[in-house]
């Protein structure tokens, strides 16, 4: 892999990771179509969503670090016998529905070897059934009403239905964070606080998964300079902050729309291509595997 592999693959995960398109969805077709998978593209995958899990914390350092002190307020007050649900901290509140959005993950853990055989398969089929699937949640969440719920105010079942949204996006295509903010914006949050939530429900996420997969790529070792590393993993976190400030942005201004039509396009053209190497056994993918050769 070359330097110039690292900066695309750096700006694709950097910017698709928060944008509504999903990140493993378009690493899948740039490694499908450079032939950089196997134990490379998974090393790699790791690697820059080490960077997106950086981007978040800079962006939203301020709210992290009130959710952790306000996390330590609670546990105290959980040991003494002290805690009140009905007069928890707005923070203590997003805390507590942050941890009960995560718990869809660990049932999902269970089909982890089924997930990654999708993302491995030498096929990108599913993977364009899986962006028309993301482009269907974001137009549901395009003709939802602007809603009002911040921390003080989002309740248990809003938690569970981002969390259950957030375990579809391990399906390589599946945007997490169109899928999270849409069900945010579904359930009536706020849309600032849709997109906060999100992204920070989006570590322990980030978090899980490389935990889970760097095992077995420490089975099998990569041959990756020191420069392809941090080229990679620096262009992840610069345009995943860009990505995360671009999302907010569009949120507010109600513009999820255009990239619910991108997944839309993107997803037929995926299906088609898919199809056609199915019949053709490969050819598209060896023409572009012979011009990089």
């Amino acid at each position: 892999m070359s330097i110039l592999d690292a900066i695309i693959q750096g700006i694709i995960q950097g910017l698709t990771e928060f944008l509504p398109v999903s990140s493993s969805g378009h690493l899948a077709l740039v490694q499908y179509f450079t032939g950089n998978g196997g134990d490379v593209g998974a090393f790699f995958s790791i690697l820059l969503h080490a960077g997106t899990l950086v981007a978040i914390i800079i962006a939203f350092y301020p709210t992290i670090l009130k959710l952790i002190v306000e996390g330590i307020k609670f546990l105290g007050q959980l040991f003494t016998g002290k805690f009140r649900y009905k007069n928890a901290t707005p923070y203590q509140r997003m805390l507590i529905m942050l941890l009960i959005a995560t718990l869809p993950l660990f049932v999902l853990v269970l089909f982890k070897d089924f997930i990654q055989k999708i993302g491995s398969d030498n096929s990108i089929l599913a993977e364009g059934f899986f962006f028309l699937f993301t482009s269907y949640v974001l137009f549901l969440s395009c003709k939802c009403r602007k809603g009002k719920k911040t921390a003080a105010k989002i309740n248990p079942r809003d938690a569970v239905a981002i969390g259950i949204m957030q375990g579809f996006a391990l399906f390589p295509g599946v945007s997490r964070s169109g899928s999270t903010i849409s069900m945010g914006l579904i359930a009536g949050l706020d849309r600032s606080f849709a997109v906060e939530f999100s992204f920070i429900l989006g570590i322990p996420a980030v978090l899980g998964a490389i935990i889970l997969e760097i095992g077995d790529v420490i089975k099998s070792p990569v041959d990756i300079g020191a420069g392809v590393i941090i080229t990679g993993f620096i262009t992840s976190v610069i345009f995943g902050i860009i990505a995360i400030k671009t999302v907010n942005w569009l949120v507010k201004k109600d513009k999820f729309k255009y990239f619910a039509w991108y997944t839309l396009v993107l997803g037929i053209l995926v299906v088609s291509i898919g199809i056609v190497e199915i019949i053709t056994h490969g050819a598209i993918q060896q023409f572009f595997l012979n011009i990089n050769n």
